[in-house]
């Protein structure tokens, strides 16, 4: 990527509105949805982005863009919709841990049509991320899946499954869902977690190679408190990660991959450039630390370049 190149990170899938119900049965309320925290994360570490994605003119709605705007995430790609905006009920444990609940059904998020979403895609995209409820919630999946495909050979694809069982009907459709986008996905995130689900009874290292599609694509292994690891065709680094006093988790696997993103896009690297390991590693480290300071505040909050 040249300096003069000024095409954005696009970042597309579910915006909604996390409740969270702390151990004491406090219950609080945070803007959140994984493409939506990814795409304030690359915004606040002053890389140009934009989100594409469904948005509810309801005030939880209004909130979401405010705080989109604020962050300095461009709003063209944003489609405005009077469905109710999605929420999602996070419960979290003792040790910070947030399990999730989604109530989606006729709400803002999973609306976004193909033909909706080709008209606020931007002509020139230096990064396509993807993820998360997008690959689920329908007509958004197909919409996503469909996108994808359309990318140009330059654009760096990525891709975090960041799977949520419970919302998933049917495990096979979803399975082969995730095969085809893996195809030209470049960078794949993906969570310990994610692949005991995905790959039953596999070794990780083993089962994060299996996923990817293409000879230069790379896996960023997240491992929690211990950092990450990054898994290629041929090496294994791994990366450890700054020790915090944990308030939640909520958004910390979102502010990964963003950081990934912008810190890869801040150096001047490209999609060619994964096949040098050392590299990755380095961005790598920069997620790590900025998960890490996302885990110590309360709800997706992902900090600012002069933090870190």
């Amino acid at each position: 990527m040249s300096p003069a190149d000024d095409r954005p990170v696009v970042v597309t899938g579910e915006a909604l509105f996390d409740l969270v119900l702390a151990p004491d049965g406090s219950l609080s309320g945070h803007p959140g949805g994984g493409p939506y925290n990814v795409a304030r994360t690359v915004a606040r570490l002053a890389q140009p982005v934009v989100y594409l994605g469904r948005v509810s003119t309801d005030g939880l709605g209004c909130r979401l863009r405010g705080e989109l705007e604020a962050d300095g995430v461009r709003m063209d790609a944003v489609v405005a919709t009077d469905a109710l905006t999605t929420l999602a009920m996070a419960q979290v444990d003792a040790a910070g841990i947030a399990r999730y609940r989604f109530y989606d059904a006729g709400t803002s998020a999973p609306g976004l049509t193909f033909e909706e979403a080709m008209a606020a895609l931007p002509t020139q995209i230096w990064a396509f991320y993807v993820g998360t409820l997008g690959l689920v919630l329908e007509p958004l999946a197909t919409t996503l899946e469909a996108l994808v495909g359309r990318m140009a050979d330059d654009t760096l694809v990525a891709l975090d499954p960041n799977c949520r069982p419970t919302t998933i009907d049917d495990p096979t459709a979803y399975r082969g869902r995730l095969a085809r986008l893996l195809e030209r996905t470049d960078v794949l995130k993906v969570s310990e977690e994610d692949l005991a689900w995905l790959q039953p009874g596999t070794d990780p290292i083993a089962a994060a190679r299996r996923m990817l599609g293409r000879d230069h694509a790379v896996a960023l292994v997240t491992l929690g408190g211990e950092g990450a690891r990054v898994v290629t065709a041929r090496a294994v680094i791994d990366v450890e990660s700054p020790a915090v006093d944990v308030v939640d988790t909520i958004g910390a696997g979102d502010a990964f991959i963003g950081s990934f993103l912008a810190h890869w896009r801040a150096r001047g690297m490209g999609r060619e450039d994964l096949t040098q390991p050392d590299e990755v590693a380095r961005a790598v480290a920069f997620a790590c630390r900025t998960a890490a300071i996302t885990c110590s505040r309360a709800g997706a909050d992902p900090p600012r370049l002069n933090e870190l």
